[in-house]
């Protein structure tokens, strides 16, 4: 059993995120923690000359407001946003939390992806603890 569980969280990808919880749940040790994450990737330079919005002012609670929706309003689930590239910061994190578990989601991609999600692959090559892969 783990006692800290990642989940990440792809809005676009939300519809697997209660099998992920479901799942979650199962593997969870008594007393132990689920922690749902969103990485927003970084907006390039030259597209923020022509934004007003700074990304932590308005988008991050926005989405720390969805990912608590989409965790059903159980309030023992921690939900996080953070910026950078995916692959990267959901390992990241994982690392710097005593995370002992990843449960990332994968869609069914092509051939070039190792039949893996690009983002899934990521984690799974950087990440130092367990990765458990739900497909869609």
């Amino acid at each position: 059993m783990y006692k800290n569980i990642l989940i990440p969280v792809a809005l676009d990808h939300e519809n697997i995120v209660a099998r992920k919880l479901d799942t979650a749940r199962h593997l969870l040790a008594e007393g132990g923690q689920i922690t749902l994450l969103t990485v927003l990737e970084n907006v390039p330079g030259f597209v923020s000359e022509f934004v007003d919005l700074k990304i932590d002012n308005h988008l991050t609670q926005k989405v720390t407001d969805r990912l608590k929706t989409v965790a059903g309003g159980d309030s023992t689930i921690i939900c996080k946003v953070v910026t950078g590239k995916p692959g990267v910061q959901i390992a990241q994190y994982a690392d710097d939390n005593q995370i002992d578990l990843i449960l990332v989601g994968s869609h069914h991609p092509s051939a070039t992806d190792y039949f893996l999600g690009s983002t899934a692959s990521r984690v799974v090559r950087r990440a130092k603890c367990s990765v458990f892969v739900v497909r869609d």
